[in-house]
């Protein structure tokens, strides 16, 4: 499995909140922080405020903070909302799977119970 940069960014970001939950922190810092890309780090911070991980204020005195504590964010469910992708193996995807053996695939059960382990140590 091959997390995205999204989701590797995501984290990261929700980390370095966490860890100064006292000040609001601005776009700027973060990326020059991560050494990201600012148009990068604004994505992500608008995915995170719209899926409610974070808030966020525009304008003179703006920034960003996390929306809760950092315990009562899952990082399963981060993962989760930031992942577009869990089908770890073509026959996860039926409707567009070219893989002959779709319907009797012996090894989906397999990835399927090891994606839930690995989701629920997120959780």
């Amino acid at each position: 499995m091959h997390i995205t940069k999204q989701t590797d960014f995501s984290l990261r970001l929700l980390i370095y909140l966490a860890v100064q939950p006292e000040r609001i922190c601005t776009i700027r810092e973060v990326s020059a922080a991560y050494h990201q890309p600012g148009g990068h780090t604004v994505k992500v911070v608008q995915e995170l405020g719209k899926a409610g991980f974070i808030e966020t204020a525009r304008g003179r005195g703006g920034g960003m903070r996390l929306a809760r504590s950092p315990a009562d964010i899952n990082l399963g469910a981060v993962f989760r909302f930031t992942e577009q992708n869990l089908a770890l193996v073509e026959c996860f995807r039926p409707a567009t799977s070219s893989y002959p053996l779709t319907n009797n695939c012996l090894l989906q059960s397999v990835f399927q119970e090891a994606l839930w382990a690995f989701l629920s140590v997120l959780d």
